[in-house]
């Protein structure tokens, strides 16, 4: 065997018995086969190697070559666009509180007459409209907060518990910090009762009139309690603190992305 892998015949100086070609002139190739063989070899030749270069090629890049980056476990190509989850990252919440934006300022409606404590539009009609609703009854619902600004939220938040001496996890039980405070979205209202204002912004609001009348009437005017006793949040019992959520905005802006399911 040769080289080239063909078989190679005997050198002998004499002529095989029944051939009557001498080995000397039987074994030399002849130029001009060689002339025309050479070309057709060498482009079938040229491809087979291309072919089998390319598949050896393609072998090694699949193993070699890293994945591609996913988002959600589904691959990212040329016309896939990510999809983002509803349930939020670890840092969308902080002590508790979760991330609100502050409404525009064009959106908001006061619900006194000195003007100084105001809603988003839809929550300050409705909220009038139940005002009115509870005076009809015999109860004085009286607002106490309305809309915070970010801004107004550091001020309540670093200062005052810096005056009481509380660390900001002592804070967070008790207001929310900036920027994660329901009232930057102007849906939110803190409540008294006005026959007895001793009882604004504490726990033994529960035993007012307000606050049984609203725990009775408010879902008639699309408010409800945000934390109520061993809230998920963890944050500390409000009985006054209560939130609309009677439109579409509304309704996103404190349930999209919780992952929270209806009670049955």
């Amino acid at each position: 065997m040769n080289k080239a892998g063909f078989s190679e015949k005997p050198q002998n100086s004499s002529a095989v018995p029944g051939d009557d070609i001498p080995a000397a002139l039987r074994d030399t190739p002849d130029p001009g086969s060689k002339l025309r063989l050479q070309p057709l070899v060498l482009v079938i030749g040229g491809i087979a190697g291309f072919v089998l270069l390319a598949v050896i090629s393609g072998f090694l890049f699949s193993v070699i070559a890293p994945p591609k980056k996913t988002v959600d476990s589904q691959p990212v190509g040329a016309n896939s666009v990510p999809t983002p989850t509803n349930t939020p990252a670890a840092n969308d919440s902080v002590l508790g509180h979760l991330v609100y934006p502050e409404a525009p300022e064009s959106e908001l409606l006061a619900i006194t007459a000195d003007g100084r404590i105001k809603m988003r539009q839809a929550a300050a009609q409705k909220f009038t409209a139940m005002v009115q609703a509870a005076r009809s009854a015999g109860v004085i619902l009286t607002p106490i907060s309305g809309f915070r600004s970010v801004k107004d939220q550091e001020q309540l938040f670093f200062d005052v518990g810096a005056q009481r001496n509380q660390t900001p996890a002592q804070r967070a039980a008790l207001s929310a910090p900036p920027g994660h405070s329901e009232h930057h979205t102007g849906y939110a209202v803190d409540i008294g009762d006005g026959a007895v204002p001793a009882t604004n912004l504490q726990a033994n609001f529960e035993n007012t009139k307000a606050y049984q009348w609203l725990q009775a009437n408010a879902a008639r005017f699309s408010f409800e309690l945000s934390f109520p006793k061993d809230n998920s949040q963890g944050v500390s019992y409000e009985p006054w603190h209560w939130r609309f959520v009677g439109d579409r905005n509304s309704l996103e802006t404190f349930y999209k992305a919780r992952n929270l399911k209806p009670l049955k």
